[in-house]
């Protein structure tokens, strides 16, 4: 299985970072009054989900697919500029994303509540720079295959509003080609929310 011979890789994850165009996905969120943050988490979360590759875990030794994944978010508290890690099932619609995501943020007082499970999403938004790289800690654990998702800062590019969008997969499971279907399947629903 092409899946063990990156398990026990000394980093068996890789990441990779992109440009994103999201002009017009950014002027509809406006419109509608919702947070660009949660919005981009649901459609981050949604388009992994569609890609089987990402959905692929380790669990007590062995290769699990789990038929939905869930997302976890950082979300700055504004009072004490720390962040709390805030869980929230994935939903139908970006809607209902939304607005279930902005009451829990709200309502979670807890910075963590407890170690994030196989079942989600880790996503991470860093609106304050524009990069062209970003790495992750890294725990020593080799069976730790959560995707990462991160974002910076957006700017105008040739009359276009760009940001950077990093990925960062376990290679037992995720690929090249998986990465790239991700990034056409998140520029197609960008273009045409």
């Amino acid at each position: 299985m092409h899946c063990m011979i990156f398990r026990n890789s000394v980093e068996p994850a890789f990441c990779v970072t992109f440009e994103a165009d999201i002009t017009h996905f950014l002027k509809r969120i406006k419109k509608q009054g919702y947070s660009f943050t949660l919005a981009f988490v649901y459609i981050v979360c949604r388009c992994a989900n569609n890609i089987e590759a990402f959905r692929y875990r380790f669990l007590d030794g062995k290769v699990v697919l789990f038929d939905k994944i869930d997302t976890a978010f950082t979300y700055l508290n504004k009072e004490t500029k720390l962040f709390k890690v805030i869980n929230v099932p994935m939903q139908e619609t970006l809607e209902e994303y939304v607005k279930l995501a902005a009451r829990t943020a709200q309502e979670q007082k807890e910075y963590f509540t407890g170690p994030l499970g196989n079942d989600v999403f880790q996503c991470s938004p860093m609106p304050w720079v524009s990069y062209t790289h970003i790495s992750h800690t890294n725990s020593g654990k080799k069976d730790n295959a959560t995707p990462l998702f991160d974002w910076g800062k957006y700017d105008e590019k040739a009359g276009r509003i760009v940001m950077p969008v990093s990925v960062q997969a376990h290679h037992s499971f995720v690929d090249g080609i998986h990465i790239g279907r991700f990034v056409d399947l998140l520029q197609e629903y960008l273009d045409g929310y």
